[in-house]
């Protein structure tokens, strides 16, 4: 039956540094940005660098 308490009171030990952890990511601004993630796969990753012109490319074929 101790065997029961100490458990017990380990559970809540566990489910006060969630609640404390999770409290602390909100005060921190963790969970501010809503917008982004919902748009983030239509910007490209990295943007495009335009080709460099060739010496020759007012020639014609």
């Amino acid at each position: 039956m101790s065997a029961l308490f100490v458990l017990i009171g380990i559970s809540i030990l566990v489910a006060a540094s969630f609640l404390a952890a999770f409290l602390w990511s909100v005060r921190t601004g963790q969970y501010d940005d809503d917008y982004t993630p919902s748009v983030r796969m239509l910007f490209d990753d990295t943007p495009k660098e335009s080709e460099p012109k060739s010496v020759n490319s007012n020639q014609t074929k």
